[in-house]
């Protein structure tokens, strides 16, 4: 019996790692591919290790291709994404554990914005921006993303499962609402809002179509549109389509690693009734 559970785990071990590494060998293929040079990359046969590695390609993203503009915007865009990220777990907690003259009928309209495509609200919300003078410019990049109702959704279903009684006694401790909420609720809240930062950050990190909508200047264009761009002014230089999306995808990796212990733990509460 503990031979035969021994080798199904050895053979189960032994799928996850082949699984695992195909699936990571585009990865591996885009970074390596990034430290070749031109020439190298379209080498018959291919070469999986640069024989002579160079950093020119990303050198050129920065020095002629305006990445360096476009990775300000971007991070512009994760800054205030996480401040709303903020707004949206105090809008959650107040749904969870305030008592309120329409707040059921409130919780059900954020619900219904989850159902409808963004597609649908886009039009609407550029016409609007556009009446207040806020196209092409960055503040009509920024607002719209503020607020996000699955956040407040996800935030709302977990403030519901900390105790009353916990915030009561704060409350009887002497504690206000604002302190109680940063120095007790959030606090607690770290598995949820581990899943929280990572996914808003990936959403506001990868933002292409509503930039490239309401942005007519280039300088307000962010990474992903930058890299769109990329692909159809070099179309030939492939080592160079290689560095913009390796620079893309590798801080995302960065954010999971460093929030993947929170992460699983967020997806174990989650599924707790």
């Amino acid at each position: 019996m503990f031979l035969k559970n021994r080798v199904e785990k050895t053979v189960v071990t032994g799928i996850m790692f082949i699984g695992g590494l195909i699936v990571s060998l585009p990865f591996f293929w885009m970074i390596l591919s990034s430290l070749k040079n031109e020439n190298e990359v379209l080498s018959i046969p291919p070469t999986l290790i640069p024989n002579e590695p160079t950093f020119e390609h990303y050198i050129n993203l920065f020095q002629n291709l305006n990445f360096d503009v476009y990775l300000i915007n971007t991070l512009i865009i994760v800054f205030f994404s996480m401040i709303g990220l903020f707004l949206n777990t105090m809008a959650g907690y107040g749904f969870g554990k305030f008592q309120f003259k329409g707040k059921e009928t409130w919780f059900i309209i954020v619900l219904i914005t989850m159902m409808l495509p963004g597609q649908v609200t886009m039009i609407p919300t550029y016409l609007i921006l556009n009446e207040m003078g806020l196209t092409n410019s960055m503040s009509g990049i920024v607002l719209p993303g503020l607020i996000a109702a699955f956040n407040i959704f996800l935030i709302r279903q977990f403030m519901v499962t900390i105790p009353d009684d916990l915030i009561e006694a704060a409350r009887l401790d002497g504690a206000g609402e604002f302190y109680i909420f940063t120095k007790l609720i959030i606090p607690l809240a770290k598995p949820i809002l581990a899943v929280q930062v990572i996914l808003t950050f990936i959403g506001s990190w990868n933002s292409f179509l509503w930039p490239l909508i309401i942005a007519n200047d280039q300088s307000l264009y962010t990474l992903s549109v930058g890299l769109a761009l990329l692909k159809d002014q070099n179309v030939t230089n492939y080592g160079l389509q290689m560095a913009g999306s390796t620079f893309m995808v590798v801080p995302v990796l960065i954010i999971f690693i460093i929030f993947q212990k929170y992460i699983i733990e967020g997806f174990n509460v989650s599924g707790i009734k």
